[in-house]
């Protein structure tokens, strides 16, 4: 799996941007550089969840609003300040889920999704693309959110952790749980046919 190095980064980046919070805890115009930096990944993220492009603007905005307010409580950890933006996104979406103000959706390119039917089969048809998909739309949400972070995403395990506040062996755990459950998926579209 190909390393995505907006997420992972070493450890003098990781220092420059923990200077950088600090000043930001103290004068909140110093979050400017911040919010330019992670504002397309955090909306990128959103967006793909919801299917309205509006209510991903909205969520996203307040994301950062949120990330501002409680900047004093951040704790530095050994991962991206973006592990912590993106907890905060997560739990944003699912209270917009809950609001009814946006509708969970999926939204898959077509490389992540045969680099995906590669892992259960040669044929590489439109057919078991279209049987990937719908077998996704099965899922449960934390199953789904796993997979998209771990191959459509590129995150590493110990991302994953951070965000979904897990230790990186249970989203291990769990993320190779939710492929294995989404191969019996695929399995049984495959066996229906037959």
């Amino acid at each position: 799996m190909a390393t995505n190095f907006a997420y992972h980064q070493n450890a003098l980046v990781l220092q420059q941007e923990l200077t950088l919070i600090e000043k930001a805890k103290i004068n909140p115009q110093f979050f400017a550089p911040i919010y330019n930096k992670y504002y397309e990944s955090i909306f990128r993220y959103i967006n793909k969840r919801v299917d309205e492009q509006e209510a991903a603007f909205d969520i996203t905005s307040n994301v950062f609003v949120k990330a501002l307010s409680a900047l004093n409580k951040f704790e530095f950890r050994g991962v991206p300040f973006s592990s912590w933006l993106f907890r905060i996104a997560k739990s944003e979406l699912y209270q917009s889920f809950r609001d009814k103000k946006a509708s969970r959706t999926v939204n898959i390119d077509m490389v992540t999704i045969v680099q995906i039917v590669d892992e259960f089969c040669e044929d590489h048809s439109e057919e078991n693309r279209q049987k990937l998909l719908k077998c996704l739309t099965l899922l449960k949400e934390n199953e789904l959110q796993l997979i998209e972070m771990r191959f459509f995403e590129k995150r590493s395990f110990r991302e994953i952790g951070e965000i979904l506040d897990l230790t990186e062996n249970n989203a291990k755990v769990k993320t190779f749980r939710a492929l294995i459950k989404l191969k019996k998926k695929f399995s049984l579209q495959n066996n229906e046919k037959n």
